[in-house]
Formats: C-alpha cells, sequence, structure tokens
C-alpha cells in the first residue's frame, strides 16, 4: 500500500501540481511525471553528481530528495538554462570548449557550475577543480570542463555573449 500527496512545485518557472507517491524521489517526479529527462539518475547514492538540480538556488542531489520535500518550492533543471532557445553562456563554452563527450554527466556538471559560478563570479582554477569533486566525469579527465568554466565566468563578468 502505497501514501499519495498533493505537491506543488515550480519547475523552470512553469507551476504543476501533481499527486505523487510519498516514496518517489524527486529525480523520478521529474523524469517520469513531468518528462524533463534532462536530470540523469546515476548511482542514486548521492555520489555521482548526474542528478544535481537547483531548488531554491541550491544544488541539491534529486536521488537523495523525495518530490513531497519539494513541495512549495522552486526547481531548475539542465532544461531551464537555455533562454528562449539559446544556450546560456555556460553552456555555450561548454560546447565551445568541447567539455561534453557522452553527455551523461553535463546536466549535473551545469547545475553544479550555475550555483558556483553564481556566487563566485572570479572563480580559479583550484576552486573551479574544488566544486567539481561532487560531479563525476568518466569522458574529458576534467580539463575542457575547467576551461569552459573560466572561460563562462570571464564572459558573465564581461557581460559577453
Amino acid at each position: 500500500m502505497s501514501d499519495k500527496r498533493n505537491i506543488t512545485v515550480t519547475v523552470n518557472g512553469n507551476t504543476y501540481e501533481r499527486e505523487v507517491d510519498t516514496r518517489t524521489t524527486l529525480v523520478d517526479f521529474l523524469r517520469h511525471d513531468l518528462e524533463l529527462t534532462g536530470t540523469h539518475v546515476g548511482c542514486e547514492h548521492g555520489v555521482c553528481g548526474a542528478c544535481t538540480v537547483l531548488v531554491d538556488g541550491k544544488s541539491v542531489r534529486s536521488c537523495l530528495m523525495l518530490a513531497v520535500q519539494a513541495d512549495e518550492q522552486s526547481i531548475l533543471t539542465v532544461e531551464g538554462l537555455a533562454l528562449g532557445g539559446q544556450l546560456n553562456i555556460l553552456q555555450q563554452c561548454f560546447q565551445d570548449h568541447h567539455s561534453l563527450q557522452c553527455g551523461f554527466c553535463t546536466s549535473g556538471m551545469l547545475m553544479t557550475l550555475t550555483e558556483f559560478l553564481r556566487d563566485h563570479p572570479e572563480p580559479t582554477e583550484q576552486e573551479v577543480q574544488e566544486v567539481l569533486t561532487g560531479n563525476l566525469c568518466r569522458c574529458t579527465g576534467y580539463l575542457p570542463i575547467i576551461s569552459a568554466t573560466l572561460d563562462a565566468a570571464r564572459k558573465m563578468r564581461e557581460g559577453s555573449i
């Protein structure tokens, strides 16, 4: 027997009211109920970072959070980063620096770095390395990701793109 509860969440600026099982994780709610599949399910233990989203502006592992815990909160997923169908500065820098290969970790990286760059507009290479320790990538070796992040920070400060 499962418990159900009504929740209201704002995801990428759109408000949704849904009845959810109280055991449903936020990542499953986003992917299955709202069909926002950009948030990936990796380890399901909060280690890999692939499921990272911003909840009320703070990065969370959506595999560790229940959908009912997000009730009355604002969620930003990777689908909400592009503005008017155009990549934002960080996304464009990821593309320009070839910072993704298989793409599985990319959404979590982008969400982690979105919060980081908002709070650290002039990051050092070491700070970027440190913030990325919570996101696992097996393809790029991180160097292009770090380069893209530093380039994005510079462009954001300059008002480029």
